[in-house]
């Protein structure tokens, strides 16, 4: 059984299509190429000019100008009329204009207060002084100010029940060191026995000549104790003359150095892995600081500083904050035999008591650790 639409299909088969399309005009033959074309507006993966067809009809007049562009349509903005409002603006006013009420002022009437003859008589003859504990008792903190609640002081005009605010102290910077670098030099060099500590913090202009003056002046100088060259931008490019480790590394010559403070200078690892070779063999150094420095000195170093640590026995006190906790660990440990030791050295007497006491007990004990 042959279905009702293809029995009107039949009729088309025997049809000419040349003849047909030889008899179209050219309209018409635009028109069906335009129908004939497949469109697609949802394809994103198309682009823009192929998912509609061209229906321009005019001719392109040149080339895209902006501001020309820009003036015509300014131009065709303000030759088109406005939209005329259905209701005109008038600036009548509808409705009732809301008026606030006016609500009655209550006045106040001050109640006339009495008291017992005692204490009119006690109030009447107290010193201002006395009022101010009075009223600083009392919680009536607007008669006075802060300051005279606590120290009891006012005068008459501070009776304004109003708050009077303190004035600020300036706070001053400290003063730049007023240390005289050439003097100081020359007194290093001779040895002057009233010179024990050598002060250059925050000075950043001295040349590289006279520090390294001093570090060969600190070589037989016997009387200067602590040395501090603290934030003088001190690098690694002349850190074996900077360093004044060379009261480190002979001790010989220079043995009254106790503390060197070399902190928040620009010293390398490698400036800092010096000072450790020369701290290594020292027994005179008691305190050093190398703490905040322009870059991290690595955990190489660090290992290295609390090795020497270890090997050492006179230093107490070591300035630097340790990145990894193994160093960390060490050189705590380090610094606290170091104390012990140093302890030990001051009441020997108290330590060979309590020594007795270990050996009866059994306590095995490194002797070879002991000063005497």
């Amino acid at each position: 059984m042959a279905l009702s639409f293809k029995k009107d299909l039949e009729k088309y088969k025997e049809i000419d299509e040349d003849e047909i399309l030889n008899k179209l005009s050219e309209e018409e033959l635009k028109q069906l190429e335009s129908a004939l074309e497949e469109m697609d507006p949802e394809n994103a993966l198309l682009p823009a000019g192929l998912r509609q067809k061209d229906q321009t009809s005019k001719r392109a007049t040149g080339p895209f100008d902006r501001e020309k562009l820009l003036k015509f349509l300014e131009k065709e903005a303000l030759e088109h009329k406005d939209r005329e409002d259905y209701v005109p603006f008038t600036g009548e006013k509808k409705g009732k204009v809301w008026v606030p009420k006016k609500q009655p002022l209550e006045m106040r009437q001050e109640e006339a207060t009495t008291l017992d003859p005692e204490l009119e008589e006690a109030l009447s003859s107290a010193t201002d002084t006395e009022l101010c504990d009075l009223a600083a008792i009392l919680g009536v903190n607007t008669l006075v100010t802060t300051t005279q609640i606590y120290d009891g002081t006012s005068d008459k005009d501070s009776y304004n029940n109003v708050i009077k605010g303190e004035k600020v102290k300036p706070v001053f910077d400290e003063p730049p060191n007023p240390t005289n670098v050439d003097e100081t030099l020359q007194r290093v060099k001779a040895n002057d026995p009233m010179l024990t500590e050598v002060n250059l913090n925050n000075l950043k202009n001295i040349p590289i000549p006279t520090l390294r003056d001093f570090a060969k002046a600190m070589e037989k100088n016997t009387h200067v104790k602590k040395f501090s060259l603290a934030a003088t931008f001190t690098n690694h490019t002349h850190d074996q003359s900077v360093f004044i480790v060379c009261p480190c590394g002979l001790p010989v010559e220079n043995a009254a150095l106790r503390s060197l403070n070399l902190e928040s200078n620009f010293i390398t690892s490698t400036g800092v892995q010096a000072l450790v070779e020369a701290l290594r063999d020292n027994d005179v150094l008691t305190e050093i600081k190398i703490d905040n420095q322009r870059q991290q000195l690595g955990t190489s170093v660090e290992m290295e500083i609390a090795k020497m640590l270890e090997a050492n026995t006179s230093i107490v006190k070591f300035g630097y904050h340790f990145t990894q906790q193994g160093p960390r660990a060490r050189a705590a440990a380090a610094i606290t035999k170091n104390n012990d030791l140093d302890s030990v050295r001051l009441h020997p007497s108290f330590f060979q008591g309590h020594l007795f006491l270990l050996i009866l007990c059994g306590t095995v004990f490194n002797f070879d650790l002991l000063p005497f």
